[in-house]
């Protein structure tokens, strides 16, 4: 398939495997969604590079510690945001990464003392952070405020896992053996939280809602990885914000999620915003690419 298909296709994966974590959260708290999604994934992935004769043997393992670190961290905060928001709210929140990035790379020029400061970064971080404002106000009630903060905090933090899958990249590391290495993070850290929250009673409509967790992510994550090798990394990064779209309808139609103009509007300035920040991060660095979830 072409890169435009499979970006599409990835996207309504994960929009869907979104939905598959928020019917989950009635069963499972979000450190055990996390723990059953990178077992998934790692079993898959193992299986696939031991068929194919690859490696996971790394020579940078450090790398990889910090990058399992903060995309499980995003991933365990998206999670729990997706539990006690209205689903689109949730996947927006996520969605600033690209936002985020764009600050970043504003506050580095900063401090390095660069004479001139883009203006178009300025720009498209206030368009992001007014649509977060948008966004934020009609859908979230007064008891729900925290979630949001956690849905912004997650986007943040996969902004952070994002700038360190670039560099492994740039190190010569495989996204499968990345993935492997995030999915078994998660394993680690979901395990974790469980010796707290305890392990909950499985039921068939759980265990389902795990495996459709763990396959839809894992495959969505191989078919982005397969665009942003093969396409263009605006239209990719464009395209992606269809997750958005996917996860409206899906909140809309299955939770009677309230449909305002004022989200709408927000809605579009985020996507406005991350397809800004990506063109301006491409013209910065041309071979930086995100080809995971988290």
């Amino acid at each position: 398939m072409q890169a435009p298909l499979l970006m599409a296709l990835s996207t309504f994966l994960f929009a869907t495997m979104s939905l598959c974590v928020k019917y989950a959260s009635a069963y499972y708290t979000a450190g055990e969604i996390v723990f059953y999604r990178g077992m998934i994934g790692a079993l898959v992935l193992w299986f696939m590079v031991r068929r194919r004769g690859g490696t996971l043997r790394t020579p940078v393992p450090g790398m990889h510690f910090w990058r399992s670190l903060s995309g499980v961290a995003a991933l365990c905060t998206w999670f729990h945001a997706i539990g006690n928001l209205p689903l689109a709210t949730a996947v927006t929140l996520n969605y600033m990464s690209s936002v985020w990035m764009a600050l970043f790379l504003l506050g580095g020029a900063i401090l390095m003392g660069g004479s001139r400061i883009d203006s178009r970064l300025i720009a498209t971080v206030l368009t992001g952070f007014a649509g977060v404002a948008l966004v934020l106000r009609p859908t979230i009630e007064q008891d729900q405020l925290w979630y949001g903060l956690v849905g912004l905090l997650s986007g943040m933090l996969s902004a952070t896992a994002y700038l360190q899958v670039t560099a492994l990249g740039r190190c010569g590391e495989p996204e499968y053996r990345v993935v492997f290495y995030f999915s078994l993070g998660g394993m680690v850290a979901g395990a974790l939280t469980m010796l707290y929250t305890g392990i909950s009673a499985h039921t068939p409509t759980g265990l389902a809602l795990l495996l459709a967790v763990g396959l839809l992510a894992t495959v969505a994550q191989l078919l982005m990885t397969r665009a942003y090798a093969t396409g263009k990394t605006l239209v990719n990064a464009s395209l992606q914000y269809l997750g958005i779209v996917y996860s409206f309808l899906y909140g809309a139609f299955l939770f009677d999620d309230p449909v305002t103009w004022m989200a709408l509007l927000g809605m579009v300035l985020i996507v406005l915003a991350g397809v800004a920040a990506t063109f301006l991060r491409t013209r910065a660095a041309p071979s930086a690419s995100t080809t995971t979830d988290t």
